[in-house]
């Protein structure tokens, strides 16, 4: 099992043989039915399981390797779970399912609650936690959602490696456009021509009308990602933010670095192992850690990609903290420009979620009157709200 926090160990024990692998091992369809008792499980702990979350977990599963208990752990739990009042039950439930374990969260009520590993190893006390003892243990606050909220440039290195757990079970969803072509259905528009073969087939009588609507499509998503010096704190959680919404709609996301050059990295993104993406990306970029000239390389995009095609229609993701070595009336010029192409425009700022945070450097003020959604990108939810915003563009 992967560490549940900094500094603790695993809340449940690591599955024994016949556990998560053994269902693994047995195909696709065990994996779902295992998923599915699993639910069935947690509903009788009392964690209200329901169908759209057991669907995210079959996603996040599927994404991910289904041998390692701890993916399958982390799956479950960021994706079943709806509060903290959650997180003892599931692991009761998960060591239960999956592990052979009895189930603590049915215990009787003179032992212990479970509590979440993050605050046991906070609060443990060196003259306690002997067999035998049952101390009046109460749940904390998981340290994931903690965790969650936390600025990534104030993180240590081992907050962020948990943090790249949490990255990997993103999947940003792609934004929806109607197309042109239009489909059978059963509601919409009436279809004439198909209504007219049904009615010959019929003898002439038109016994039911045909209709027809159009399907929508996803819409391209394009994000330019700032890897100036300024930025060196953000730009791995940037980075890795793109990788996921890569993943999870490679055909319509395009992923371009900025800084004192252009920098296109979509073909690296396409990698599925994120640490393998960023370091074939960090490769790729000769201007990492550098300046900005945000104006320019904003120019060159619409020259080269977004004039032939790339940001039409699009919604375009500026990540940058808008500070700007070149002139800022070039910078203007080239956000207005790019607004008249893309369906809408998104600026990440991360320094946004600061408290007294004001846009006004002047790279900020040149772009902001082009801006449709202005929002921060400091931390985890900072993202999973991100992905909320490209999903309703």
């Amino acid at each position: 099992m992967p560490d549940q926090g900094i500094g603790s160990s695993a809340p449940v024990s690591e599955p024994a043989e016949g556990g998560v692998a053994s269902y693994a091992r047995g195909g696709g369809r065990d994996v779902v039915d295992a998923v599915l008792g699993f639910a069935r499980t947690l509903r009788h702990a009392g964690v209200a399981a329901s169908p759209d979350r057991v669907e995210a977990m079959l996603s996040a599963v599927a994404a991910l390797d289904v041998l390692d208990p701890g993916h399958v752990y982390w799956a479950g739990r960021l994706t079943l779970c709806a509060g903290p009042d959650d997180l003892d039950r599931y692991d009761a439930a998960f060591a239960a399912w999956f592990g052979g374990e009895v189930p603590r969260a049915v215990r009787s009520a003179g032992q212990p609650r479970l509590r979440t590993s993050t605050a046991a190893a906070l609060d443990a006390d060196p003259g306690q936690g002997e067999e035998g003892e049952a101390p009046e243990l109460a749940g904390r606050a998981s340290g994931d959602e903690v965790l969650r909220h936390r600025d990534v440039a104030d993180l240590t290195a081992a907050e962020r490696e948990h943090l790249r757990r949490l990255f990997a079970l993103l999947a940003p969803a792609a934004p929806m456009r109607p197309a042109r072509r239009r489909r059978p259905s059963p509601v919409g528009s009436v279809h004439p021509a198909r209504t007219v073969r049904r009615a010959l087939r019929d003898g002439g009588e038109v016994s039911r009308l045909l209709h027809r609507r159009s399907r929508p499509r996803p819409r391209r998503v394009v994000l330019l990602v700032d890897v100036s010096g300024s930025m060196a704190p953000y730009a791995d959680a940037l980075l890795r933010f793109a990788h996921a919404a890569v993943r999870a709609h490679p055909a319509v996301t395009e992923v371009f670095t900025v800084g004192t050059r252009l920098t296109r990295v979509t073909r690296e993104m396409r990698l599925r192992d994120p640490d393998r993406a960023l370091a074939a990306s960090g490769a790729a970029i000769p201007d990492w850690s550098g300046g900005t000239r945000l104006g320019e390389v904003l120019k060159a995009f619409l020259d080269r990609w977004g004039q032939r095609g790339t940001a039409r229609g699009a919604v375009v993701v500026i990540c940058s903290d808008g500070w700007e070595r070149g002139g800022a009336d070039l910078l203007g010029e080239q956000m207005a420009r790019l607004r008249r192409l893309a369906h809408a425009v998104v600026w990440v700022n991360p320094h946004k979620g600061r408290a007294g945070y004001e846009p006004l450097t002047s790279g900020m003020q040149a772009a902001l009157p082009s801006v449709d959604v202005f929002v921060s990108g400091h931390s985890l939810a900072a993202f999973e709200e991100l992905a909320g915003v490209i999903a309703r563009a």
